[in-house]
């Protein structure tokens, strides 16, 4: 994909809430003696920054400004799980703030049981304990985001909201029907990478977590068998890769995603295909811009519903709509946390044709953590099932998603039975996740320079003006990938790279006194000119401060890498 410029009127990030303005005094302040003493990078000031933020970024639903969405409009709304009673707390803070605390229509068995369309307005998904935001106007527990904030939390020994974190999100699976993208309704269709035995792992290996070995063992007992209920989102049809054997992300939903404000993100990428017939997938289908009722009912299946949705309705230009394919595979990049990137089509609007290397490798990790949970709690019948799943997956992820010609996995494309011709970071997880061979991990090694830059890995060798891709680079795929090298004997590539990637980070504090979610690895600071997609470099920022204090650790040699038993398996 070539340079790609920022659609029109692109979706962008609201402005921070009245709940912010403590982190926005703190970061300000910081901002402002940064830039009036011109200060040299200081790991010691980014260490304290980081100390100071996880209050900042912490929120409990007893704080009236954590109640609001800037996202959507209207009188706002708590909602609790069917099946549960509203505590008198919950009613008393809906009194007090003003907010309207009300059940969801039904009780959810499973993701997707509630088509939030239905609802008469979108709001806040109940959560029991306190949490930490990833930073900027964030309000909310987001679902990928939550496992390195944990990582951080724990290295921190802030143990107690750590685990608090972790049943927040079984809390999620129990009533919601899975880790959602976040709490908030408009997210009840889809999920997020899947982390949470990772995210349970942290807590166990914890010795601060528990009391003692049987409050540890109780507390296991009730978590897995919501972990696995977790695990099934990701077996059911709508998320299967073909015939593969392997997993894709897809959104249960269809249509634009509800917490699109108005259609300016889907104009603009109608805009852009128009500009770029030659990389156009397929993604535009010619249509009305007002039809009539029967080109209506006809787009209901071909594109959205332009009856239904104010948004769907008004994502027209130049005689052209979006498909339905292309709403799939938008939900479905969104599902995967790359949003937005170029790697699955012109702003991923072909993720869900594939299988994904980051997705299968999590899953694969997933399946031995649950594993070493059943005989933890006595239950070798399921974990020799674990163990079977594990070994039928790496089988696929050897046959589909390993190029030994290049030394690389690579997402695969199922529909066109093909691999994707374009190399991404997430070839670094088998390493972290433990599923990768010896030999594979020596040429995964050799691959680095396509991604190694000044400041830490590049998630790709492509700069398509979207912020997943060149030149900019993220913490979470930055530390597994050197979480991955580590545990496989790769320290002194571990350590490098962890290195370059910390000092991104301070030389982004140091020039503005912030924080940020991602970093431009070409310059190696906190510069990131995003020309597609989301533009605003959000301060804060949970991951990326959980990942700095172990990236500062594993240099530091205080601590294990995170892989732990999942990724020894095959760790030379």
């Amino acid at each position: 994909m070539t340079q790609t410029p920022r659609p029109s009127g692109a979706m962008t990030r609201p402005a921070p809430r009245p709940c912010l303005m403590r982190l926005g005094a703190l970061l300000l302040a910081g901002s402002i003696a940064g830039t009036a003493a011109a200060a040299t990078p200081d790991a010691t000031k980014t260490r304290s920054y980081i100390d100071h933020a996880w209050s900042t970024l912490t929120r409990s639903q007893d704080d009236c400004a954590a109640l609001t969405d800037t996202k959507v409009t209207g009188h706002p709304v708590l909602y609790l799980p069917a099946d549960q009673p509203v505590p008198p707390s919950v009613a008393a803070v809906g009194r007090r703030c003003g907010v309207e605390v009300r059940p969801l229509p039904r009780t959810i068995g499973q993701l997707g049981d509630i088509d939030a369309t239905t609802l008469p307005q979108q709001g806040l998904l109940y959560l029991p304990h306190p949490y930490v935001v990833p930073g900027g106007f964030f309000n909310e527990m987001y679902g990928w985001d939550s496992y390195f904030i944990v990582l951080g939390l724990v290295a921190d020994q802030r143990t107690a909201l750590a685990r608090d974190m972790v049943d927040n999100a079984l809390y999620e699976v129990a009533h919601y029907g899975g880790v959602l993208n976040a709490n908030r309704t408009y997210y009840l269709s889809r999920s997020q990478p899947p982390f949470l035995t990772a995210m349970m792992t942290a807590v166990l290996d914890d010795p601060a977590a528990f009391g003692s070995a049987e409050a540890r063992r109780q507390w296991l007992a009730g978590a897995y068998p919501l972990a696995v209920r977790n695990y099934e989102i990701w077996l059911r049809p709508e998320h299967r890769a073909g015939d593969t054997g392997l997993a894709r992300y897809y959104d249960l939903g269809s249509g634009p995603v509800l917490e699109a404000k108005d259609s300016a993100y889907y104009v603009g990428v109608i805009r852009w295909l128009r500009a770029h017939p030659a990389e156009d997938p397929g993604y535009l289908l010619k249509a009305s811009q007002h039809p009539d009722d029967a080109e209506a009912a006809r787009l209901q299946q071909s594109s959205c519903d332009v009856r239904a949705s104010k948004v769907c309705e008004g994502a027209w230009l130049d005689g052209y709509r979006l498909t339905a394919d292309y709403y799939h595979g938008d939900r479905a990049m969104r599902e995967s946390g790359f949003d937005t990137n170029a790697h699955f089509g012109p702003f991923g609007g072909s993720t869900h044709h594939y299988a994904d290397v980051s997705l299968n490798s999590l899953l694969y990790r997933y399946e031995r953590d649950l594993h070493d949970f059943a005989l933890q709690l006595g239950k070798p019948g399921e974990a020799e099932r674990w163990a079977k799943a594990a070994d039928a997956r790496k089988a696929a992820m050897d046959k589909y998603l390993w190029q030994a010609r290049d030394g690389m996995y690579r997402d695969y494309d199922f529909v066109a039975a093909r691999p994707s011709p374009y190399p991404y970071v997430t070839t670094y997880y088998p390493l972290w996740a433990g599923s990768a061979s010896p030999e594979q991990a020596t040429a995964l090694r050799k691959a680095l320079p396509v991604f190694e830059r000044k400041g830490g890995l590049s998630m790709d060798n492509r700069a398509a003006g979207v912020q997943w891709g060149e030149p900019f680079g993220w913490a979470p795929t930055n530390w597994l990938a050197v979480a991955g090298l580590d545990a496989y004997g790769l320290h002194d590539d571990a350590h490098r790279i962890a290195r370059k990637f910390m000092a991104t980070v301070d030389q982004g504090l140091a020039d503005d006194g912030t924080i940020r979610e991602k970093y431009n690895m070409v310059l190696g600071n906190a510069e990131v000119k995003v020309s597609a997609g989301y533009s605003e470099n959000v301060v804060g920022f949970g991951w990326t401060n959980g990942v700095y204090l172990k990236l500062q650790a594993l240099v530091q040699g205080s601590t294990a890498p995170s892989p732990g038993a999942g990724a020894t398996e095959h760790t030379p």
